[in-house]
């Protein structure tokens, strides 16, 4: 055999070498994001706060059953809320946190937006996470979500309501928002959201598996699909250096309203910091969003 064959082979040799590794390496990856992929999405923090005052913990169950708690921030006596209806405050905001966030720990933020707009807040918990029982999941996730619109319902039915969500909490919002019809929400507010979960996978994963993901994922998160089909205002902030969920599907997500509320770019953000770095801007947009206001912030 002269030197030319043997280059061939050892050039077919380490080709083929090459080829069975990926593909190994692909089905392993794909197996074990597909065992897994409930952990990815769902990050429980390994802490269990008290929520500080004013937060006053309420007791609920998801629309399975499953027993879940929330806190409830109430705006000062002598705020808007006196001018709402005689059974509740004019509006009821329901917040849904973060993959790796507390409820306890949005309650700061919850007493800034009950004062600012005479709402009554209420930060849902999901189970699994604050040391209630349960394993968080794409279907339990949307109970659990559902259940905290009961409570609210029941507890406030002459309220309007408002969705609120941050980062996975965008997407918990608006399958909630398109469960609502046909008595959709006043408002849909959305921070940092992503795009869809597909679009996630095929950014943080490398090709092929984008393409198998969506074949095998548990998680079909998709709203931009469902913001176009929703009859309320969707308000979208975002930070410009969100190195997490970029800020074009904040954009995208806007864009694909069906009703554009006000979009709020924040110059210099990241995926947690944009009420800090926002500031009045940011608060501005989100009181304006829980009046629905039809301002967009620039």
């Amino acid at each position: 055999m002269d030197n030319g064959q043997r280059g061939v082979r050892l050039v077919t040799s380490f080709v083929a070498t090459a080829v069975v590794v990926a593909l190994v390496w692909v089905v392993l990856t794909t197996a074990w994001m597909w065992r897994y992929q409930e952990r990815v999405v769902f990050q429980p923090p390994a802490a269990y706060p008290d929520a500080p005052a004013p937060a006053r913990r309420v007791e609920f169950k998801a629309s399975d059953g499953h027993a879940l708690f929330g806190y409830l921030v109430s705006p000062p006596r002598a705020g808007p809320a006196d001018a709402g209806t005689p059974r509740g405050p004019r509006a009821v905001v329901i917040v849904f946190h973060g993959n790796a966030d507390l409820a306890a720990w949005q309650i700061p933020w919850a007493q800034e937006l009950a004062e600012r707009s005479g709402a009554t807040v209420f930060v849902a918990e999901y189970r699994g996470y604050a040391g209630i029982p349960g394993t968080p999941t794409y279907q339990a996730a949307a109970a659990d979500a559902r259940g905290a619109l009961d409570f609210m319902r029941t507890e406030f039915p002459s309220s309007d309501v408002i969705l609120y969500g941050h980062s996975l909490g965008t997407a918990i919002a608006t399958e909630l928002a398109a469960h609502m019809r046909p008595r959709p929400p006043k408002a849909l507010v959305l921070l940092s959201p992503f795009t869809s979960a597909r679009d996630m996978a095929a950014r943080m994963l490398v090709a092929p598996i984008p393409w198998i993901w969506q074949r095998i994922s548990r998680v079909h998160y998709d709203t931009r699909n469902l913001v176009a089909q929703l009859e309320c205002p969707v308000f979208v902030a975002h930070g410009n250096r969100d190195l997490n969920i970029p800020v074009r599907m904040g954009r995208e997500v806007f864009g694909a309203a069906r009703t554009p509320g006000g979009l709020l770019i924040v110059e210099g953000a990241g995926h947690n910091d944009v009420p800090d770095v926002g500031g009045e801007r940011y608060w501005r947009w989100l009181v304006a969003a829980v009046g629905s206001g039809a301002a967009v912030a620039k």
